[in-house]
């Protein structure tokens, strides 16, 4: 037993201490995902230790100790997305404010239940609608939704990366770009409230490093710094922003927290929940991919994953209320010294710019 379990704290140990690596390898970066799977298997692991080692070796103590130091490691990372830790967003208040709420989908391109997700947007009524991995059978289908969402932008693909918004507010200055990869496309936007305020809104679903689709994670990372970096330098804190999708990583990754950094946007999950939405049919290994971020200019109404539809993945809502005189109340993740020369070589890497990004304004 003291041999088993002393493979598994070192197979532990690995996994902790790779993904340190600044290495964008897919096979480095995977280890960032499963924080939570890897946390929960330490506890089962100190159980284990307790109850089948001699605590009267050297050993015992030392393989304790190694584990109780990952869980810590592990839980540090996850800490912030659980109701332990106080929320980042205030709720909105019980007064009447202008509001915005949004369902992002990733549909999986080759499910064919389209009729449940458009009950689930009948159902909740969000103000936009954004899929991801649809092609032209989706299409045909969310096109229903014509009559109660006349404002679209769409970029039917058969690549597992196509985009569609669907909105019940008017959309100015829409633009579809494929700022890193020829084939990956993102939508940028203008939202006119119904109270007449404009929020800046942008779309994303980059790729994912994985062994069949991109070697490293060098691609994802980029797309979502210059977007972070290009609200950095446009918008100066006074224009509302939301960038939500599919963004291939997780909450607490150095990429997403480096996002957040240079952006300031606010991650409402923070203090609320993980609200894991993939994978939808294993339980045991799911993590939040699909993200909603936001300027400090709003607060919280609602935020939940919606039921199964046949997808990889559940939908997002949420549901956001425009209150900029609570935006002193709140604040997101401090930049450190050295974050902005981290988000310029990693846009270098990949010859890519904050100004290619449209400022729909």
């Amino acid at each position: 037993m003291v041999v088993l379990l002393s493979i598994c704290v070192t197979l532990m140990v690995l996994c902790t201490l790779i993904p340190l690596s600044r290495n964008a390898k897919w096979w480095v970066r995977a280890f960032d995902f499963p924080r939570l799977q890897l946390a929960i298997t330490c506890l089962v692991m100190l159980l284990a230790e307790c109850i089948w080692l001699d605590f009267a070796h050297p050993v015992t103590w030392l393989l304790v100790v190694l584990t109780l130091a990952c869980f810590v490691y592990q839980s540090w990372w996850i800490y912030p997305y659980t109701s332990l830790a106080k929320p980042e967003v205030k709720p909105s208040g019980t007064a009447q404010h202008s509001t915005i709420s949004i369902v992002t989908a990733n549909v999986l391109m080759t499910n064919r239940n389209a009729r449940k997700l458009i009950d689930l947007v009948r159902q909740y009524n969000p103000h936009i609608l954004v899929t991801l991995e649809t092609n032209d059978w989706w299409q045909s289908h969310l096109d229903k939704l014509e009559d109660v969402y006349p404002h679209t932008i769409k970029c039917p693909l058969d690549n597992l990366y196509g985009m569609h918004v669907y909105s019940r507010l008017p959309l100015e200055s829409a633009e579809t770009q494929f700022l890193v990869e020829d084939d990956i496309p993102s939508m940028h936007a203008q939202a006119v409230l119904t109270s007449g305020d404009k929020v800046r809104l942008h779309f994303l679903h980059p790729a994912p490093p994985s062994p069949t689709e991109n070697e490293e994670s060098a691609e994802r990372d980029a797309e979502l710094v210059m977007v972070a970096k290009n609200i950095e330098d446009t918008c100066n804190g006074y224009q509302p922003v939301i960038v939500t999708g599919d963004m291939n990583d997780v909450a607490w990754s150095r990429t997403t927290r480096l996002f957040r950094k240079i952006s300031q946007l606010l991650d409402p999950r923070i203090g609320r929940g993980m609200f894991n939405t993939f994978h939808a049919k294993y339980w045991f290994m799911r993590w939040p991919l699909d993200h909603l971020f936001h300027s400090e200019h709003f607060t919280l109404d609602k935020i939940t994953r919606l039921p199964g539809y046949g997808s990889d993945h559940f939908a997002l809502y949420t549901q956001l209320s425009l209150e900029p005189q609570k935006a002193p109340n709140q604040s997101g993740v401090d930049k450190e010294d050295g974050d902005e020369q981290l988000a310029e070589s990693i846009m270098a890497e990949q010859n890519a710019s904050s100004h290619n990004v449209h400022n729909p304004t």
